[in-house]
């Protein structure tokens, strides 16, 4: 009876089941009944709840963990962000959760279609990183230090450069007091010091979307000449030490990488405008930013996003023309598989940029501007243009100051991942550049005093007796006369006399009877670049396994014309005005010594013009292991071998004094009546090796306090500065390219509580390696030449990093990151030649200084 009695209220139970499914619309019978399972005890009925899961961007979520409260049962979301489970209940509770993002729960209800949106959790540790890590890890699990700003952290702030937007995170040191090109960045200390053009970027590497800017760096030459952060800019990775020494391309001093966002499920857009008065309240700033993104299959599958900026500002020291002008649009198209993902990316870039220069100061200990001179007054030359040939070859090029440094890139990239199955995932981006680079600038102009020989050495005219007329190019009006005459003692020549008459020049309160000495810098860097990075990682219980290769192609062309002339302004400020100047004769013969536009050359004139043909090959293999030991421990170990073959000629050209009158057949015309030539050609072959590694142990107390220990020995190779350097043939003798070593050690402790995170790191750096070499001479004969046998230096810094956040409400949190380093220079000694030849050679010591370029201490 017992067996009778249940079997009787199984098939009640499917009687009134089978009477719903029949009673019901299709609506309802498609929602609700999918499945009837029959057991000894009791039909249940399954819903297949099946959907999607983004982000707030719309954007799909690859491997989000979905599990119905309460049971072990669960799946993820596939790579088109779709999930698929069975519930047997309308009150199940499906939790959505994922690192980095709040997780989520739902209650199944009659719905079996579900689009879920996860919101990124902004301040927490838990949120996963690709760059400088073996394979995606959280910030809790990492042995590594790790900083990353989101879209919303990035959107508040107001970055005057790509490398301002560092100064966000701890350990790092940016000077962009330049503007916004040309920045300096130094990483825990990890820096020779030097000016910006030639070290800004040299230990550690610029990325967007994965792989470096560029893989060419020289002087005046860099990463922040092409990237610019927009409202296309999604994200930022940055990684100080540790692991770039590994991951990085010679760069182990960091790896900061730009992350563009991407296109979601649903059409979005957003607009920013900005408009503001610089400097003194005059000068205007304009920018317009634009960015948008959707799907282009209705599935979801296929996406794009295209973006970019213009802007236009004419500075805080206004020149009388804008110092920035241009922009960029950004744009890619992303193919979201079963399995991975395949993105295609493109980006035109042409951008004009200025630097401020240094502003006139007086008073040596205490340093002050300049009478008449604020902080908003300029020396930058006045627009002007000055033609020149490229030697004696007839080519053409033009300088125009409107111009200034114009950065122009063409490229088109490549990024696949595919998971193969049983842990099997490849990871390969690729991409290829066009750039270049064309300086239309001045550089470290100076006073230069008309009663001083040096300015008639500087100009050729040293010796040539007569009257120097000087006159305001715009009014015509005289300013000063300076007559070149022969100086008599007790009836006899001695040396060379200059007597001023009819006025002065302006700024005689800064430098008297002076003129403002603007040297026309022309630098024309082409370059083309094909960078691959391939990595595959095999997956196991507790551990993963990742191999790579990088590779990067650069072709360097570049010219730098040198004598192509200088503009003498006056002293006068807010900014300097032209001057014309002429020369006349004892014998009443007027000579032109600038042209018209001021400029003491161009207007067809040949300019020497030294031309650099460089091949840079750049081949590195690395391989990482990481293990889980136990739930609570985490280890990790890595190591990059790096080959860098730079192959190249230098042809050096000389300024010779043209006989027939230069380019105008004119011999009154001074400014053209020089020719440049090549007259050297020399070539270098050299190949750098170099072998790295680094391993650390994070340790997790709990979820939310962690520790971590990590020991990194990196190498850098030289930059291709060193040969392009190469213009003797001592230089090309004694050329010894030598990679610097840099050991760091750090440790770290995470904390992550409900309404705050902290995370503390010290750190010690020590460079090592870093040559110091000084060329001198046998004789008098320039010809002589050798170079001193080289010295190697150390620096070593030693300091701490603090980053948190604290969440006072749900709305209102603050974030703050500190650094207190000091960076000292252990052993430092170079060469004091003295006079010509070995024998007074001696080393001076300048062991202990500190170290420039290293604040102490960094807050914001």
């Amino acid at each position: 009876m017992k067996k009778k009695h249940y079997s009787f209220k199984n098939a009640l139970k499917l009687s009134c089941a089978v009477a719903m499914l029949f009673s019901t619309n299709q609506t309802v019978l498609a929602n609700n009944l999918l499945n009837i399972k029959h057991n000894s005890n009791h039909f249940v009925l399954k819903q297949n709840i099946t959907g999607i899961v983004t982000d707030e961007k719309k954007e799909p979520l690859v491997g989000v963990s979905i599990s119905i409260k309460g049971t072990q049962i669960g799946t993820t979301t596939d790579g088109l962000g779709k999930f698929k489970i069975d519930v047997s209940s309308e009150n199940a509770i499906l939790v959505f959760s994922s690192v980095g993002y709040n997780s989520k729960e739902i209650r199944v209800g009659t719905k079996v279609e579900w689009e879920v949106i996860l919101v990124e959790d902004v301040s927490s540790l838990e949120e996963v990183v690709v760059t400088g890590v073996f394979d995606k890890r959280t910030r809790m699990e990492s042995s590594v230090a790790i900083s990353t700003l989101n879209t919303k952290l990035i959107q508040m702030q107001a970055p005057l450069s790509a490398a301002d937007l560092l100064k966000n995170i701890s350990g790092v040191y940016v000077n962009s007091s330049t503007g916004e090109i040309r920045n300096t960045i130094t990483s825990r200390g990890v820096s020779t010091g030097g000016n910006d053009g030639a070290n800004g970027y040299y230990y550690v590497s610029m990325q967007e979307d994965g792989l470096p800017v560029t893989n060419a760096t020289y002087g005046n030459f860099g990463p922040d000449y092409f990237l610019r952060p927009d409202i296309t800019l999604g994200k930022l990775e940055a990684v100080k030490g540790g692991t770039a020494s590994i991951l990085g391309n010679n760069a182990p001093g960091g790896i900061f990488n730009y992350v563009s966002k991407v296109g979601g499920i649903e059409f979005t857009a957003e607009a920013r405008t900005k408009f503001g008065l610089e400097g003194n309240g005059k000068n205007p700033y304009y920018r317009f930013d634009a960015n948008f993104g959707g799907p282009i299959s209705k599935d979801g599958s296929l996406v794009y996003n295209i973006g970019g900026f213009w802007r236009q500002n004419d500075g805080a020291r206004y020149a009388g023309y804008a110092m920035n002008e241009g922009g960029q649009i950004k744009g890619n198209i992303v193919k979201y598989l079963k399995n991975g993902s395949l993105k295609i990316y493109t980006k035109y870039f042409n951008d004009k940029n200025s630097f401020f220069e240094y502003l006139p100061t007086v008073g040596f200990t205490n340093p002050e501007l300049a009478p008449g001179v604020t902080q908003s007054s300029t020396v930058m030359i006045p627009p002007v243009t000055a033609e020149y040939s490229i030697n004696d070859t007839g080519v053409k090029q033009k300088f125009d100051s409107r111009d200034k440094i114009h950065s122009k890139e063409i490229s088109i990239g490549l990024n696949f991942d595919h998971n193969f199955g049983e842990g099997w995932v490849l990871d390969n981006k690729f991409r290829y550049s066009d750039k270049s680079t064309y300086w239309n600038i001045t550089s470290v102009p100076y006073p230069a005093q008309l009663t001083n020989v040096v300015w008639y050495a500087m100009n050729n005219l040293a010796g040539r007796l007569g009257t120097y007329t000087f006159k305001d190019l715009s009014t015509n009006q005289d300013l000063l006369k300076v007559i070149q005459g022969v100086n008599i003692v007790n009836g006899a020549p001695a040396g060379i006399k200059f007597t001023t008459s009819g006025g002065s020049l302006p700024g005689a309160d800064i430098s008297s009877n002076s003129l403002l000495y603007n040297p026309l810098i022309v630098f024309d860097n082409k370059v083309k670049e094909s960078i691959e990075q391939l990595t595959l990682t095999k997956k196991l219980k507790n551990m993963s396994l990742t191999g790579g290769l990088y590779y990067a192609y650069s072709d360097i062309h570049r010219t730098n014309p040198g004598g192509i002339g200088a503009m003498f302004n006056q002293l006068s400020f807010p900014r300097p005005q032209p001057t014309a100047i002429t020369y006349t004769d004892n014998s009443g013969k007027v000579y032109q010594v600038t042209n018209p536009d001021g400029v003491t050359g161009g207007m067809g004139k040949s300019a020497a013009t030294s031309i650099f043909e460089i091949t840079q090959n750049q081949t590195a293999l690395f391989f990482g292991h990481n293990w889980e030991v136990t739930p609570k421990i985490n280890f990790d170990w890595g190591i990059r071998y790096e080959a860098i073959r730079v192959k190249g000629t230098n042809q050096v050209a000389n300024q010779f004094t043209s006989t027939d009158g230069g380019s105008d057949k004119n011999p009154l015309t001074l400014y053209d009546n020089t020719y440049g030539r090549i007259v050297k050609t020399y070539s270098y072959n050299k190949l750098v090796e170099t072998f790295s590694l680094s391993g650390g142990i994070n340790y997790k107390f709990s979820d939310q306090v962690a520790i971590y220990g990590r020991f990194s020995q990196g190498s850098k190779a030289p930059d291709l500065g060193l040969y392009l350097n190469t213009n003797t043939a001592a230089d090309e003798t004694f050329i010894n390219p030598i990679a610097q070593k840099i050991q760091q050690i750090e440790a770290g402790v995470k904390v992550k509580k409900s309404n705050y995170n902290l995370f503390i790191t010290p750190f010690y750096s020590l460079l090592s390696n870093v040559p110091q070499q000084v060329q001198g001479q046998e004789t008098a004969d320039i010809t002589s030449l050798y170079i001193a046998p080289t010295l190697y230096n150390k620096y070593e810094t030693l300091g701490v990093e603090f980053e948190g956040t604290y969440n006072f409400t749900s709305k209102f949190s603050v974030r703050g990151v500190a650094t207190f380093q000091k960076s000292t220079a252990l052993d430092f000694s170079t060469w004091n030649l003295g006079a010509n030849g070995r024998a007074d050679d001696k080393i001076l010591t300048y062991s202990g200084n500190e170290t420039d370029n290293n604040a102490r201490v960094m807050l914001r």
